[in-house]
């Protein structure tokens, strides 16, 4: 979970984002919206669901290995995570 006042901004206005989405995706519906124009809305909100899980991976990943700059004795460097992280978004594309 985001515990850094930054972090929880960067969440929550993901998750606006991502609400907003699902708000304009249902009047679409509503609407009558052709299924390609629907699709493009929702490839978008999992586009953005997918950015904010990766977010929150990331931020659990630094909480539990840990980071350089805050571990007395860090187990896994910095360069590491990253690298776990470029993986992991490839992945959850």
């Amino acid at each position: 979970m985001p515990y850094s006042t930054e972090d929880k901004k960067k969440a929550i206005t993901r998750l606006r984002r991502i609400k907003g989405q699902v708000e304009a995706l249902e009047r679409a519906v509503e609407a009558g919206t052709e299924c390609r124009l629907l699709l493009q809305q929702i490839a978008a909100m999992r586009g953005a669901a997918g950015g904010l899980m990766a977010e929150v991976l990331e931020i659990h990943l630094r909480e539990t290995i840990g980071s350089p700059e805050q571990a007395h004795q860090p187990s896994v460097s910095a360069d590491q995570t990253d690298d776990i992280m470029k993986i992991l978004r490839a992945y959850l594309k």
